[in-house]
């Protein structure tokens, strides 16, 4: 039987759909899978959904004394709004790369924190910091291919955040079924 699914505070599920989108958006705009569609197009989601809805978004979890939740937030609303609104600067590819690797290490300690019971979400947190690392290394090489890469990886994380979010809301499984201990195997004589 599949395990319930914990229905999280709305909080929880605004801020993972809105983790997701933005991954997703960022995400494919790395990976050049859509003609036209670059990272730059990102821009709008990351400052308003990814930066201003999850900062807000942390400070809400925060107020409810959801530590973790409220930092992923908080900390990923930062990342977000500032990528948004320094895109269009003109920055270094290692101050690039430096930003990228930074908040893959922020990244990292929230896939570490992560409750053990939200595998779904450290899983999406793990490949956010995945993504940013490869980003951050592309940025430092100047290599397209390792940011194509890192493009997938935040697509990835993207859907595993968007399902988070979906599942709580509709209330479908996030793990998979377990055998009962014992069940399944058979004697030989």
């Amino acid at each position: 039987m599949n395990s319930p699914v914990p229905a999280g505070s709305s909080t929880a599920a605004l801020g993972h759909l809105a983790l997701g989108l933005t991954l997703l958006a960022f995400g494919i705009g790395h990976t050049g899978i859509i003609d036209g569609v670059t990272a730059a197009d990102a821009v709008a989601p990351a400052t308003y959904v990814g930066g201003i809805t999850l900062f807000l978004a942390g400070l809400l979890a925060l107020r409810d004394r959801d530590a973790f939740t409220g930092t992923a937030f908080a900390a990923f609303g930062a990342l977000w709004f500032t990528w948004g609104v320094g895109a269009d600067g003109l920055v270094s590819h290692n101050a690039a790369g430096l930003f990228l690797l930074l908040f893959a290490l922020v990244a990292l300690s929230l896939t570490a924190g992560a409750p053990r019971d939200a595998l779904l979400i450290g899983g999406a947190y793990g490949l956010t910091a995945v993504a940013l690392l490869l980003l951050a290394v592309g940025q430092f090489a100047e290599s397209g291919t390792l940011a194509e890469v890192g493009g997938w990886f935040a697509a990835v994380a993207g859907l595993a955040a968007w399902y988070a979010a979906t599942a709580a809301l509709a209330h479908w499984p996030t793990a998979l079924p377990r055998r009962a201990a014992g069940r399944g195997v058979t004697a030989t004589g």
